[in-house]
C-alpha cells in the first residue's frame, strides 16, 4: 500500500543519494511539485534532441502534445511523483533532468527518466534513478518498472549499474525492466527468476 510521506523525509532520502555522489556538486536533486512542474517539463523537453525525444517517448515527438504534457505535470507527490535535477548557475537553478513515477497498483510504479543532451553520460541519470528509487521506497512502493527501447543501450546500461538485480525481458518492440525497492530490493524470489528465464 502506498503511503503519504512528509516532504522532510523525502528530502533526507535525496540527501543520502547526493552525499554519496560528489563528482558533480553543481547538480542538485529535489522533489518536484505540481506548481512548478509545467516550467520544468517544458525546459527539459526543449533541451532534448529529436533522438533523445524518440528514446524517451518511443516515437518522433517534435512538440509535446497537450494531453501528454498534462499527464507529466499532474503530480500529487504520492501516486504521481517526480524528482528534478538542477544545475546551480549564476542565474539560478536550471532544470537538466526529470525522473517520474506513476502508480500502477499492487505496490508497483512505472518510471520514466529524461536528461537533457548536454548533461547526458555525466551521471545525472544514475543519480535521478537512485533518488527516485529512494523516494519510491519512502512512499511504500516495492517494485519499479519501465519500458526501454532496445537501442537505448545507455539507459539499459545505467539501470543495470544502479540496480544489479534488475530483471528484464523483451516485450514486443521494448525491453521491460523491473527492480525491487526498499527491503524488497534484496529479495529475488524463485518466482522472479523463473519468470525472467521464461521470457528470455
Amino acid at each position: 500500500m502506498v503511503t503519504s510521506t512528509p516532504n522532510s523525509t523525502i528530502v533526507r532520502a535525496l540527501d543520502r543519494v547526493q552525499s554519496a555522489t560528489v563528482d558533480f556538486p553543481v547538480v542538485r536533486l529535489r522533489p518536484l511539485d505540481r506548481q512548478e512542474a509545467g516550467h520544468v517539463v517544458d525546459a527539459v523537453f526543449a533541451q532534448l534532441s529529436p533522438q533523445s525525444r524518440f528514446l524517451r517517448f518511443h516515437s518522433p515527438v517534435p512538440r509535446l502534445p497537450g494531453p501528454v504534457r498534462a499527464g507529466l505535470v499532474d503530480l500529487d507527490g504520492r501516486s504521481r511523483a517526480a524528482i528534478v535535477a538542477e544545475v546551480l548557475g549564476p542565474d539560478g537553478p536550471a532544470p537538466v533532468g526529470i525522473a517520474r513515477l506513476a502508480c500502477t497498483g499492487d505496490g508497483t510504479a512505472d518510471v520514466a527518466v529524461a536528461v537533457v543532451d548536454a548533461w547526458q553520460r555525466l551521471g545525472v541519470g544514475s543519480r535521478l534513478v537512485a533518488a527516485l528509487a529512494a523516494l519510491a521506497a519512502q512512499l511504500g512502493y516495492t517494485k519499479l518498472s519501465g519500458a526501454v527501447l532496445p537501442e537505448n543501450v545507455a539507459m539499459l546500461g545505467m539501470v543495470r549499474s544502479v540496480f544489479p538485480a534488475v530483471l528484464s525481458h523483451y516485450d514486443g518492440d521494448v525491453v521491460q525492466v523491473a527492480v525491487r525497492t526498499g527491503a524488497a530490493a534484496w529479495t529475488v524470489t524463485e518466482e522472479d527468476v523463473m519468470a525472467d528465464l521464461r521470457r528470455r
